[in-house]
């Protein structure tokens, strides 16, 4: 597991790979730790493969930026949670770019039963910040993770609100996870790691440049099953972390404002659109996420069904977010399952009435 671990760290430290090739490198050729000791012929018939590329996986400093990375993150006890543990956000793997490796220290579950994300304007006004805390204060008989960047205006007002309201919060950054940005926000986060946590997939020494805030929001909407966006101008981050939100098939909701106010200006647009449910009162988001069900909140069905492996539990989780199913070439770099394996476990989940095949070489759950 060691070397499989410094072999995933090693791929996000090759020039010119990111998470999808990673993903597709790793279902190919079965492990990462193959993917470095694959051979050249073997690698170029991945898509997406070219001679610098394939250059640049020969290289020895990836493996050795990699072997500093775990052995820091060890001194330091940072978790480094690899795409195919169990400890990495389900949810976010849903999505296709998702990252390889999370580097996070905390002590909250990434897989909280409820999960939100409350974005909005760096320059909250009075109303933003009240509205916020209110927010917070109203979700706290339910218990759910809030997730949002740290970042100045409304990430922060949220993160402290959940602080003061005894919520776990993970704050998502844009940098590495020895630099903490920005740095007025410092005892903030340390204080969450009481009862929260910091997130990032960015290893030690990474700044926060500016191209890494869009990158940071995919994991901010796709760790959620719903984001609230406060408040946001026409423009900005917390826009972009909505759309992000709506392409993965999350609940988005937006808080209405003054019509003379430019910092309400994109929630309006949201909720005009259609894209976005008004948010008037926490009763809203909890009736569509139906929170205010007195059932035992529903588990993953492979957590309900006794005896399955590992790569099957994988399998029907993955399955179970898609019910149109998936064709077996997305289904294993989902799932991080060679295809010579794959059909191995689709059959076995096939003999036990799970799953089912349709044409086209695609699957989907039979319950």
């Amino acid at each position: 597991m060691e070397q499989e671990k410094l072999c995933q760290v090693a791929l996000t430290r090759v020039a010119g790979v990111g998470p999808l090739l990673a993903k597709n490198l790793v279902s190919y050729c079965g492990s990462a730790a193959a993917v470095f000791s694959s051979n050249r012929n073997k690698l170029s018939r991945v898509p997406g493969i070219g001679e610098k590329i394939l250059s640049n996986l020969a290289l020895a400093q990836p493996l050795k930026e990699a072997e500093s990375i775990l052995q820091r993150a060890q001194q330091e006890a940072l978790q480094i949670l690899m795409y195919t543990e169990a400890d990495y956000p389900y949810r976010l793997k849903q999505i296709a770019d998702a990252p390889i490796v999370l580097y996070y220290r905390g002590k909250s579950s990434l897989n909280h039963p409820r999960t939100i994300a409350i974005v909005g304007t760096r320059k909250a006004t009075s109303y933003g910040r009240t509205v916020t805390e209110q927010m917070v204060e109203s979700l706290l008989p339910y218990q759910p993770l809030v997730v949002s960047g740290l970042a100045y205006g409304i990430d922060v007002i949220a993160h402290r609100a959940c602080l003061k309201a005894g919520l776990a919060t993970i704050g998502v950054m844009a940098s590495g996870p020895d630099i903490i940005y920005p740095p007025a926000h410092r005892s903030t986060a340390t204080d969450m790691l009481r009862d929260g946590g910091l997130l990032t997939e960015y290893p030690f020494g990474t700044q926060p440049d500016a191209y890494n805030f869009p990158a940071r929001n995919r994991i901010i909407a796709g760790m959620a099953d719903a984001v609230v966006v406060i408040e946001a101008a026409a423009k900005g981050g917390a826009l972009i972390t909505a759309e992000l939100a709506l392409d993965y098939n999350r609940e988005v909701f937006a808080v209405p404002g003054s019509l003379m106010s430019e910092y309400s200006a994109g929630c309006h647009a949201l909720i005009s659109r259609q894209q976005a449910h008004i948010y008037r009162s926490a009763e809203d988001l909890v009736n569509e996420l139906r929170w205010n069900s007195s059932k035992e909140e529903k588990k993953p069905l492979a957590a309900s069904i006794p005896d399955l492996s590992e790569r099957e539990q994988a399998v029907v989780n993955l399955l179970e977010q898609q019910p149109a199913g998936y064709q077996i070439d997305e289904l294993s770099w989902r799932s991080q399952i060679p295809l010579s394996q794959l059909a191995g476990v689709l059959l076995e989940l096939e003999l036990k009435g799970l799953v089912r095949a349709l044409p086209g070489k695609k699957f989907a759950l039979s319950l």
